[in-house]
């Protein structure tokens, strides 16, 4: 696939490494990886090959220890700690694995949040929110607080909150994880519209069958990319995810 667009997402060089001397961990080396509005990239590997840190990091919730995150071409460590925190409400969504709903907010609270901060007002902000929850099909959740959720209510909760709005990057981070089979395609078809509206997608994932989802997959071992494809049929990538699995372990 050619681009001819800037990248959204411009992971340059992006070590990271944990600990100091005997005790050093280096969880990403030397990864160079762009994202491209309209495009999702899938990312595959064994556990502990560094597929979380890559999104920790690309969403500026951690910064590398060599090389540059560039989103929509500016340096997020040349920003300071406000100028990031800007950055990410307005332009990245992130689907966390463990929803970091915040409990006091009901469902349509939680996913408004974001906007209200952005200066939308709050009828036009829950508007947002009601029409986001629509899209995944939950809309009765509007009024409902985390506590009286499924965990898998709770997931689709926050993958509204990281769709509103006009997030230029969407990341998500095993998004269905806590999802039914017939669930989990809804959230990965919403998620395909959003990158085929522009915005440009990032997501973990340990299923070959989600990963078919996106238009490439790359591949992390011990760290480093080591192999790429670009979209393939389910059966090729159950292949390369069952071998995958062999060489490196079991995932998550």
């Amino acid at each position: 696939m050619t681009h001819t667009e800037a990248p959204v997402l411009h992971l340059e060089q992006v070590s990271r490494v944990h600990g100091h001397g005997a005790a050093q961990v280096h969880a990403l080396r030397k990864v160079d990886l762009r994202v491209h509005p309209g495009e999702l990239v899938a990312v595959m590997g064994p556990s502990g090959s560094g597929k979380s840190t890559l999104l920790t990091l690309a969403g500026g919730l951690d910064s590398p220890t060599g090389g540059r995150v560039l989103v929509e071409g500016v340096a997020l460590g040349e920003l300071t700690r406000k100028q990031q925190a800007e950055v990410r409400r307005r332009s990245v969504g992130y689907v966390f694995q463990d929803y970091n709903l915040i409990p006091a907010l009901t469902a349509a609270e939680n996913i408004a949040l974001p906007r209200e901060l952005d200066g939308v007002s709050a009828r036009a902000a829950r508007r947002e929110a009601v029409a986001a929850l629509e899209e995944l099909g939950i809309d009765e959740l509007a009024d409902r607080f985390p506590d009286d959720m499924s965990g898998g209510q709770q997931q689709r909760v926050a993958i509204a909150r990281a769709l509103i709005g006009d997030r230029r990057l969407v990341l998500a981070d095993e998004p269905t994880g806590a999802l039914d089979s017939t669930t989990g395609e809804t959230v990965l078809s919403v998620l395909r519209a959003r990158c085929d509206a522009g915005a440009a997608g990032m997501m973990v994932t340990h299923e070959a069958r989600h990963a078919a989802w996106a238009d490439r997959v790359v591949f992390l071992r011990d760290g480093r990319l080591v192999d790429e494809t670009a979209r393939q049929d389910a059966a090729s990538l159950l292949l390369t995810a069952a071998t995958n699995s062999v060489k490196g372990g079991g995932e998550r």
